[in-house]
Order: C-alpha cells, then structure tokens, then sequence
C-alpha cells in the first residue's frame, strides 16, 4: 500500500513539471493592441514595437541581434537582456522604461509606422 502511494506521488510529481520554454506564452499577442495601432501612438511606441518585431525575426540568430537594433534606435538610452532571451527592457530618454516582448506579425522593424530615424548608438 505504502509503495503504492510513493509510486502515485512519484507520477503526480512528474506529471505536474511543466517545461521551461516560455518563448510560445510570451510572444502571443492575443488580446493585444496590434503592433501598428501601438506604433501609432507616440514615437518611443513605435521603437518598441519596430524592437518587438526585430526580436521575433532575429530569434533564430540570437538576441544581440535584437539588441544591437534597439540600440541603435535615437530614443533608446538602455536595453536590458532577460537571461533566458524572451523578451527586453527598454529605456527611453523621457525616463519610460518597457519590456518589449517578441511581435510575430508578419511585419517587418522597418514597415512600422512612426518610426523615427535610426541614427548612431548614444555613447555611454
């Protein structure tokens, strides 16, 4: 009977390890203003979206990809790598501060509107 129960415990246990891969639950944006209408709203938005669809696109190649654009962008002061690559953290120069999440649209960096004009990367 004791055995019985360790043996069930054991299984429950297993059973109730969920994977570590998060990737799938972060880049869904249901229930998200689309990326285009957020662009819309104010330039530093628009940078996050054009950051959200660079790290969708760059997945495969790594997230210094997606970094190296975010720097580059003229509003961007910070960008702030999670450890696991799942999403960043901006820092504007007006003191906003957002995690941008992968934005698997279909849309490039480039096609997002109002972007303003990528110019060197801020010295630090």
């Amino acid at each position: 009977m004791i055995s019985r129960l360790g043996v069930t415990l054991a299984m429950l246990l297993l059973v109730s390890c969920r994977g570590y891969d998060y990737y799938p639950r972060v880049s869904d944006g249901d229930g998200l203003v689309p990326g285009d209408q957020f662009a819309r709203y104010g330039g530093e938005q628009a940078q996050a979206v054009a950051v959200g669809r660079s790290l969708a696109q760059t997945r495969e190649e790594g997230i210094e990809a997606a970094v190296t654009y975010a720097r580059s962008l003229p509003g961007v002061v910070d960008v702030v790598a999670d450890s696991a690559g799942n999403w960043l953290t901006l820092s504007f120069r007006s003191g906003w501060r957002t995690a941008v999440t992968p934005l698997a649209d279909g849309e490039t960096a480039a096609d997002t509107p109002n972007l303003p004009a990528a110019g060197p990367p801020p010295a630090r």
